[in-house]
């Protein structure tokens, strides 16, 4: 029961980061854009023109509400982390480094949503870079210490999705945005990592409870 509350809380983590994006977006006077706009503009708590990194408007009325998002989808995160236990994972060092790396982007988006870009913005880039290279940092990981018993896609997508956050990362902060755009970019950076969390939670609660349990660590489903 534990373990399927885990994943449950990344489920709903992740869901009420979509609907309040959704909710704080359409509260915008001049349109939202996915392709000129950071996610961290939702969040802004001064109505301003930014330069940096690239040219924008931003004024989001319901930014309070984005920040509680943050907040919620980390704090979420982080108890998915810890609820799940060592059941997704194979056993071994490696499996709990992919699991404390996954929690830190877990405390980045806790960050993010305490510290606005415009309020704090070292503490809020801080929280990025928990999220962008730790947190996919920890999905390539996770691409070699999913246990076996779970779909090879899973396993083998995990550690793609990582790969290709990581990429688009170094493309964003190099400012080669590949025609996607400054938020476009940005949102190929982060959003795979929430992606992973949906799938995996939905494939852990549709899953019989012992089917997740973990397995011993002397049999060979756990060995690295």
């Amino acid at each position: 029961m534990r373990v399927r509350i885990g994943y449950a809380a990344w489920i709903v983590g992740v869901a009420q980061f979509f609907v309040v994006h959704w909710i704080t977006e359409s509260a915008w006077d001049r349109p939202y854009s996915w392709a000129r706009n950071n996610i961290s503009d939702l969040g802004n708590a001064q109505c301003a023109l930014q330069a940096e990194p690239e040219p924008r408007s931003i004024c989001s009325p319901e930014h309070g509400l984005m920040n509680g998002s943050f907040v919620a989808l980390g704090v979420l995160l982080v108890v998915g982390v810890a609820l799940t236990g060592g059941a997704p994972w194979r056993g071994g060092r490696a499996a709990t480094l992919a699991r404390l790396l996954l929690a830190c982007a877990g405390v980045g988006f806790v960050l993010a949503g305490l510290a606005p870009a415009d309020v704090d913005e070292n503490l809020h880039v801080l929280g990025a870079l928990l999220i962008m290279a730790v947190g996919n940092a920890g999905l390539v990981l996770a691409g070699f210490t999913l246990a076996g018993r779970l779909p090879a896609s899973l396993r083998w997508g995990s550690g793609l999705l990582g790969v290709t956050a990581l990429a688009a990362l170094g493309l964003f902060l190099s400012h080669h945005y590949l025609g996607l755009g400054m938020g476009g970019m940005e949102r190929v950076a982060a959003l795979p990592l929430l992606f992973w969390a949906l799938t995996v939670g939905v494939h852990g609660v549709a899953r019989p409870g012992e089917a997740w349990r973990r397995l011993p660590n002397n049999s060979p489903a756990t060995r690295i």
